[in-house]
């Protein structure tokens, strides 16, 4: 199976969170469990995200009675609550959210 960039994101996330811990003298299953269900929701958040390119704001949907209504796409309140799971793990491992730009040391030095 051919990795995606978004595996590779992901993949690079947890790394991040683990080293993070792992820098704090946290480790064990249930810590590796917590980056888990973190994880598990940043694969949710962008399914969501997906949904909500995909269809927009708002969508359109058929009334009981017949009629063409639109109304808010779910998507965007679940969007929220994903998110703020997430943070609340974050907050409670005492971890700052993963970036995508490289570590001190890595890549080319501009001096």
């Amino acid at each position: 199976m051919k990795k995606t960039q978004e595996d590779e994101e992901i993949n690079q996330i947890r790394q991040d969170l683990l080293e993070q811990l792992l820098e704090q003298g946290k480790y064990g299953k249930h810590f590796e469990s917590l980056v888990e269900d973190y994880i598990n929701l940043e694969k949710l958040k962008r399914d969501i995200q997906k949904d909500i390119d995909k269809n927009g704001l708002r969508i359109k949907v058929m009334t009981g009675n017949g009629f063409k209504s639109e109304k808010p796409n779910e998507s965007v309140q679940n969007i929220l609550k994903v998110n703020g799971q997430q943070l609340k793990i974050l907050q409670d491992l005492d971890l700052k959210t993963p970036s995508q730009t490289p570590k001190v040391g890595d890549g080319d030095d501009l001096l």
